[in-house]
C-alpha cells in the first residue's frame, strides 16, 4: 500500500523528533514512521514500514515472528470512530514494556482509501516548573479575550491585557475596586448583579451588552460569560468574567433583522407615499440620522423617464424622517419639487444605477452644497458628515432616489452600511413599483367605471333622485356595481341597480354591457320580470363567451345581480323584480322604514328560472332606496348581513335636508372607512302627477267617434293653456285613434298627460303592434305613423298584459 499523502516524515530535525508519528493502513500494516517514533521505540523505519502494527504491542507477536502469527491491527475494532485516544502498552526495541499515551486519527484520502495516523509525545508529558509561568503569561496577555477575576467581595484582582484595555485602566489602579467603581454605566450594574448571582448559585451567567466603555473609541458589543472560581476542595475563591468582542456579528445580525423587518414593514399598502414613509421609518435611527425619499416627477404621470447625463433632474419629496422631532434638517417639504444638478450624489447614483457613498467634506458634496445656501446652512448647523445615495429601481425602471445621512451618529457610513441601504432600497423600490402599477391600473379601472355610470341623472317628473358610487378599498379593486335612472313613456321612470361579480377592468366592462342592455330593453317598455329574463339570457351568453380562451388567458366568469323598478307618477304604483339582489328599502312619509317583501329570484346567468314581480303603491313623498350588497357587507367578522341592514335602516330614519345629505348620512352610518366591496346607492323620492293634469276618454269603436274625440282634446288643451299645440295634437290623436279603431280591438281609450311634455296615449286590446313603413306613390295608407313620427319628439309601443298602448310625446309649444 502506498503511504497516505499527509506528510509523515521518516526523518527530520530536532522538532520532528519530539513527536512520534506513525501511519497504519486499514489492514494493520505500518505505512509511515518518523524520527520521533524511532526515538520513542528504538526501531528505525526500515524495520517497521511494511510490517504489521500489532508487532509493536507489548503483549503481541514480535516483528521477527512469521507473518501468520502477527495478527490484526490493534485499532481494528475502532473502525467506526473518527478518532481514538488512550494508553497503549508498546514493546521497545530493547524488549522492555513502554506505556504511551496515543492519539489516533481515522482519515480518508482523496482517492477514498482510509488509514490511521497515530501520534504520541516523546518528551514533555510531565509538568514543568515553567508551565505555571507560561499559563499566567498566556492568561494575562490574551489579545482578544477580556478576562477579569474578582474575589468574593466582587473586587477586581487581575485582568488580561484586553480586559485592561476594555476597562480603560491598568490593574495597579483598578485592583481592589468593584466593577461599578471602574465603569459608571448601567451595564456594569447588570454584570455585577450577575456576579452576585453566580456566587450564590454557582450557575454560570451569559449576557450581551452594546455600549461604549471608557477604553473604547466607539460602541462595541460584548458577549460576557460570568462563572464561579473554586479550588480543588470546592472552596469558593471568587468569580471571573470573560468578554468576547462580537461587534461585527452584532451588526451583521442587526442588518439581517432590518432586512427581515423590511419584508413585513415596507409595502403594507399599495400606496406610494406610505410605502416610501415606511422605508424612512425603518432606517431611522438605526442606519441613518436623516433619510429622504425623492421620486422622479415623471413617475406621477406614469412615464418612464431616462436619466441620461447632461441635465439636472426634477425630483419630488414624498417621504423623510429624522432622529430629531419635526425633521428640521429637511430642505424640502413633503410634495415639493427640487432640481438636483449634475454631479450631486442623488443624480450621480441615478446616472450610475448604484449606491454612492461620500463624506460631506469631499468635493462632490462641497460643490453641490456651495450652490445652495439653504442646504449649506443645514449641513453646517446640524453637522452632517456622511451620506449614501441609493437609486430606487425595479423591473428595469428608475423611480427615484433614497438619501441616507448621518449627523448625530459619530462614525461615517461604511461599506456594510451601503450593502444594507441597497437592500432596503431594493425592497422598497419593488413595493413602490407595485403601488405605481396598481395605482395606474386602478385609475384606469375607476375611470372606465365612472365613464360607464350616469354622469348626471336625467330630468324627469316622476321622482327626485340622488346617487352615490364608491369603489372598493385598495386591495379589492374596482368592481362592477352600477345604477341608472331611465325615463319611460307615460311620465314613468325606471330605477335600476346592479352588481357584476368580481373586480377589475373585466367587471367594469361587463357592467357597461349590462347597463347598455338594460337601457335598450327599457326603451321597448318591457315589464320588470320580462326585462330581467332577457338580461338573464344575455349574462348566460357572456358567461359562455368568457369560457373561451382569449390570447392564451381565460377571462373571469360572468355573474351579476340586478334590481329593476318602474314607478308611475299617475297611479303612484311601482312594479319591481329582482335577480338575486338585496331588496329595496322604502321610507314612508311618516318616517317608517321597511324592506319590500320582494321575491329574490336567481342571480343573472343561472337561466331557466322565472322572476316574480310585485306591484305596490307608494304614497307621494316616499323614498325608494336601491343599493348593492357592498353597503350592507360585514364590517367585522362578527357582523352579518342583518347587522348591515339594521345600520342602513337606522341611517335612513329621521329627516334630511336633501337627498344628497341623506346619501352621505347612509354611507357614513353603514360603511367602514375602507369598504371591502364597491357600493352603489340610489335614493328616489316619489312624486305624484295631479289628477287635473291627466285626461282620459273611452272611444267608441266607430270611425265617426274620431271627430268627437278631437273636439274633447282641443277643449282640454284650451283648459290647460296649450292652445298652440292643438293643431299638431289633433293630427296625432286622429291618426292613433283611427289606427286603433281600424286595426285594434275594443275597448279603445285615449289619455292625455300634461307633464314636461304633452303625452298622448291610445290603448286597445289588440296584440298587433304597428310598424312604420314607407308608402309608395299610389298607396292609400302607410303614411300615418310616419306623420306621427315627424310631428312628435318620440313615439313608441308599450305592451300590456292584454293589449298595447301607442304613445307619442310632443314638446310643449311645438305647434307654433
Amino acid at each position: 500500500m502506498e503511504p497516505h499523502p499527509d506528510p509523515v516524515p521518516g526523518t527530520g530535525g530536532a522538532a520532528e523528533a519530539l513527536t512520534a508519528r506513525v501511519t497504519v493502513a486499514e489492514s494493520g500494516t505500518v505505512t509511515g514512521w518518523n524520527t520521533g517514533a524511532e526515538r520513542l521505540l528504538g526501531y528505525p523505519a526500515r524495520e517497521t514500514v511494511g510490517r504489521p502494527a500489532a508487532a509493536l504491542l507489548a503483549e503481541g507477536p514480535a516483528l521477527t515472528d512469521p507473518p501468520d502469527r502477527l495478527g490484526l491491527s490493534p485499532l481494528s475494532g475502532l473502525s467506526a470512530l473518527p478518532r481514538w485516544h488512550g494508553t497503549l502498552a508498546l514493546r521497545h526495541r530493547d524488549g522492555r514494556r513502554l506505556d504511551a499515551r496515543v492519539l489516533a486519527h481515522h482519515r480518508t484520502a482523496p482517492d477514498g482509501t482510509r488509514d490511521w495516523l497515530l501520534v504520541s509525545a516523546v518528551t514533555g508529558r510531565t509538568d514543568r516548573p515553567e508551565d505555571e509561568e507560561l499559563m499566567r503569561a498566556g492568561f494575562l496577555q490574551a489579545p482578544s479575550c477580556a478576562i477579569s477575576v474578582y474575589d468574593t467581595d466582587l473586587r477586581l484582582r487581575r485582568s488580561t491585557r484586553a480586559g485592561q484595555g476594555l476597562l480603560g485602566i491598568g490593574d495597579d489602579d483598578a485592583r481592589g475596586l468593584r466593577l461599578t467603581d471602574v465603569i459608571a454605566l448601567p451595564v456594569a450594574e447588570e454584570v455585577e448583579a450577575r456576579m452576585r448571582r453566580v456566587l450564590e448559585t454557582g450557575e454560570p451567567q451569559y449576557l450581551e451588552n452594546h455600549a461604549r466603555a471608557p477604553g473604547e473609541s466607539r460602541d462595541h458589543t460584548w458577549a460576557v460569560h460570568v462563572y464561579r472560581l473554586q479550588d480543588p476542595d470546592g472552596r469558593i475563591l471568587g468569580v471571573a468574567s470573560t468578554g468576547h468582542d462580537m461587534t461585527e456579528q452584532y451588526w451583521a445580525r442587526t442588518r439581517l433583522q432590518r432586512i427581515a423587518e423590511a419584508s413585513t414593514r415596507i409595502g403594507s399598502t399599495l400606496d406610494v407615499t406610505r410605502t416610501a414613509q415606511e422605508l424612512a421609518d425603518l432606517a431611522v435611527p438605526d442606519l441613518a440620522d436623516f433619510l429622504s425619499v425623492d421620486l422622479l416627477t415623471s413617475f406621477e404621470e406614469g412615464q418612464e423617464e431616462t436619466v441620461a447625463g447632461g441635465r439636472s433632474l426634477a425630483l419630488r419629496r414624498v417621504a423623510h424622517q429624522s432622529v430629531l422631532a419635526g425633521v428640521p434638517e429637511a430642505v424640502l417639504t413633503l410634495g415639493q419639487v427640487d432640481e438636483y444638478p449634475e454631479g450631486s450624489p442623488p443624480v450621480e447614483s441615478l446616472r450610475s444605477g448604484r449606491a454612492v457613498r461620500h463624506r460631506v467634506d469631499e468635493a462632490a458634496i462641497a460643490d453641490w452644497v456651495a450652490d445652495d445656501p439653504v442646504r449649506a446652512a443645514r449641513v453646517r448647523d446640524f453637522g452632517f458628515h456622511s451620506v449614501i445615495a441609493v437609486p430606487l429601481s425595479a423591473r428595469g425602471v428608475t423611480l427615484g432616489v433614497v438619501v441616507f445621512a448621518r449627523h448625530r451618529h459619530p462614525h461615517p457610513f461604511e461599506e456594510d452600511d451601503v450593502v444594507l441601504a441597497e437592500e432596503l432600497a431594493a425592497r422598497a423600490a419593488v413595493c413602490i413599483d407595485n403601488a405605481r402599477r396598481y395605482t395606474r391600473e386602478r385609475g384606469t379601472a375607476v375611470t372606465l367605471q365612472r365613464s360607464l355610470l350616469p354622469q348626471r341623472l336625467p330630468e324627469q317628473s316622476a321622482v327626485e333622485a340622488a346617487s352615490r358610487y364608491l369603489p372598493a378599498g385598495a386591495r379589492a379593486g374596482v368592481g362592477g356595481d352600477w345604477f341608472d335612472v331611465i325615463p319611460l313613456s307615460g311620465a314613468r321612470v325606471a330605477l335600476v341597480v346592479g352588481d357584476v361579480v368580481g373586480h377589475g377592468i373585466h367587471a367594469s366592462a361587463t357592467m357597461g354591457r349590462l347597463r347598455t342592455a338594460v337601457r335598450t330593453l327599457a326603451d321597448i317598455d318591457l315589464p320588470p320580470d320580462e326585462l330581467l329574463t332577457h338580461l338573464d339570457d344575455l349574462v348566460a351568453r357572456l358567461a359562455t363567451e368568457a369560457d373561451l380562451p382569449t390570447d392564451g388567458d381565460s377571462a373571469d366568469g360572468v355573474g351579476a345581480t340586478c334590481l329593476y323598478a318602474v314607478y308611475d307618477p299617475v297611479s303612484r304604483r311601482c312594479a319591481l323584480a329582482r335577480a338575486g339582489h338585496p331588496p329595496p328599502a322604502v321610507v314612508r312619509p311618516d318616517g317608517t322604514v321597511d324592506l319590500l317583501d320582494l321575491p329574490a329570484g336567481p342571480p343573472l346567468g343561472v337561466g331557466g328560472l322565472p322572476f316574480e314581480p310585485i306591484e305596490t303603491e307608494l304614497p307621494e313623498g316616499s323614498l325608494l332606496v336601491l343599493y348593492t350588497d357592498g353597503l350592507i357587507a360585514a364590517r367585522t367578522r362578527q357582523d352579518d348581513i342583518d347587522d348591515g341592514v339594521a345600520r342602513l335602516c337606522a341611517a335612513l330614519a329621521g329627516p334630511a335636508d336633501s337627498l344628497d345629505v341623506l346619501c352621505d348620512r347612509v354611507l357614513a352610518g353603514a360603511l367602514p372607512h375602507r369598504p371591502v366591496d364597491d357600493v352603489a346607492l340610489l335614493v328616489a323620492r316619489t312624486r305624484a302627477l295631479d289628477a287635473s293634469r291627466v285626461a282620459t276618454w273611452t272611444v267608441a269603436p266607430d270611425p265617426a267617434a274620431v271627430a268627437e274625440t278631437r273636439k274633447n282634446v282641443v277643449a282640454r288643451l284650451e283648459a290647460w293653456g296649450l292652445t298652440e299645440t292643438s293643431f299638431v295634437t289633433e293630427l296625432i290623436v286622429s291618426e292613433l285613434v283611427t289606427n286603433a279603431i281600424r286595426h285594434g280591438e275594443p275597448p279603445v281609450r285615449l289619455r292625455l298627460i300634461h307633464d314636461r311634455t304633452l303625452i298622448c296615449e291610445v290603448t286597445d286590446a289588440g296584440s298587433t303592434a304597428p310598424h312604420m313603413r314607407r308608402a309608395r306613390t299610389f298607396d292609400e295608407g302607410g303614411r300615418g305613423l310616419l306623420l306621427v313620427a315627424q310631428l312628435s319628439r318620440r313615439w313608441g309601443t308599450r305592451p300590456l298584459p292584454r293589449g298595447k298602448t301607442i304613445w307619442a310625446e310632443q314638446e310643449i309649444g311645438a305647434g307654433e
